[in-house]
């Protein structure tokens, strides 16, 4: 008998019982364990939204850098502000700031087809696929040469465990959260983490988008009406709450940046977004059972948080990734948080249901508060990257969104990454 069939972003594949006790193949994972073949991600694959032309990518060659304010004043001779990264992004471009905040997707099979893309500044690079190239680690080094500044890239997938493994084939294989969740205690969850990110970083794969720390005790597959399922460690906050730190931990431990998702939380949403809109659960019940595990991710240190595509009914009419009550209240405001925000892929329906196309969905995703925006692997990825590079420079120009915003956001990008552009 069939469990429900899951098509995540790329794929539609039904997972069979069968298919899930067989694909446990990590050590000390039992029989019975909820697992599947790899398959795709946490990116969706509906089509590419049509766009109006804009600019190739060939001119989005980065400008120089501000000079250092390091020095004084000749006419004052009173010293300048000190060196920051805000001061130095201060000094870009609106087109090469526009880049920096844009996760380019690429097939892992063919990371060299994101060249374009990163010689233009884009500020990561999202691999899609569900069987890695052994000569990965050198193929991303090639690429990573491209990087305007040599300021580094972040190379970014969905590992999260279970059917939901890119690279597995390098890295090893991890079971899926629920196992986790169940059957392992947070320093086995953490250790087993360790050893698949300390592969990932040999691979030059430096971001990893998970865990997932959505509150979902349902026995079942991930499908188009339930996004989670089996990619959540339990049905109960506090057993997240300590797995979800502990995955964390381990992806950092291995030299992997980790990405909180998807908050506030679509544990018991109403549908999959990447499939049409999508409600999560009310504002005031989600604060009780969704919002705890991303506190205490962000206690621990959390040093970024996907935000997911569902509206949060009580809070917000729009898709989370496009409020700022969502964003700049909550997860900025009342949580603290101080790390890089991305969105979940922009290409998803509820984003085109919600009226948005993806240039457009990114501005208003940077002006609510994310720093990072993604979409799917499909169409012109070339094209679509300078269409959403031209509506942010555009809407800075025009007023619609602040330069501020737009440096802040920038900033992000590189601190996550620890990078000092000061001498």
């Amino acid at each position: 008998m069939n469990v429900p069939s899951y098509r995540d972003r790329t794929s539609t594949r039904t997972l069979s019982i069968a298919t899930v006790a067989a694909a446990m193949v990590l050590t000390g994972c039992g029989a019975g364990a909820p697992t599947a073949s790899p398959h795709s991600s946490d990116l969706g694959a509906s089509p590419a939204l049509r766009t109006t032309p804009s600019a190739p990518l060939s001119s989005l060659a980065p400008d120089r850098t501000a000079t250092t304010a390091a020095t004084t004043t000749a006419a004052t001779g009173s010293p300048a502000a000190a060196c920051t990264n805000s001061t130095k992004l201060a000094g870009w471009s609106n087109r090469r700031l526009a880049m920096l905040t844009i996760a380019v997707p690429a097939s892992e099979t063919s990371v060299s087809d994101a060249t374009s893309e990163v010689s233009a500044g884009a500020g990561g690079v999202v691999l899609f696929g569900s069987q890695a190239p052994a000569d990965l680690g050198s193929r991303l080094t090639t690429l990573k040469s491209h990087v305007p500044g040599h300021l580094g890239l972040l190379v970014m997938t969905d590992e999260e465990g279970g059917g939901i493994q890119r690279m597995a084939n390098l890295v090893g294989s991890l079971p899926w959260a629920a196992y986790m969740g169940t059957h392992w205690t947070p320093a086995q969850i953490q250790q087993n983490v360790t050893k698949v990110a300390k592969k990932m970083a040999a691979a030059q794969v430096n971001m990893n988008l998970a865990p997932v720390v959505d509150v979902d005790g349902r026995n079942v597959a991930p499908s188009k009406t339930n996004p989670d399922g089996w990619r959540s460690f339990s049905g109960n906050t506090a057993v997240v709450s300590k797995a979800g730190v502990a995955y964390m931990n381990g992806m950092r431990a291995g030299g992997v940046i980790p990405v909180v998702k998807h908050f506030p939380g679509i544990g018991g949403s109403t549908y999959n977004s990447d499939f049409g809109p999508a409600r999560t659960l009310p504002w005031s019940t989600l604060q009780k059972v969704g919002i705890p595990p991303f506190t205490a991710a962000i206690k621990a240190g959390a040093p970024a948080i996907m935000v997911a595509n569902n509206t949060v009914p009580g809070l917000a009419t729009s898709p989370a990734s496009l409020s700022s009550a969502v964003i700049t209240s909550e997860l900025r405001g009342k949580l603290g948080f101080k790390g890089l925000v991305v969105t979940d892929s922009l290409s998803a329906k509820a984003i085109s249901g919600a009226g948005f196309s993806i240039p457009a969905a990114a501005v208003q995703a940077l002006r609510s508060g994310a720093d990072m925006v993604m979409f799917d692997l499909g169409g012109n990825v070339n094209s679509q990257t300078s269409a959403i590079a031209t509506a942010i420079t555009t809407a800075v120009t025009g007023g619609h969104l602040s330069r501020s915003r737009l440096i802040d956001a920038a900033g992000h990008v590189l601190a996550v990454r620890h990078v000092n552009l000061c001498p």
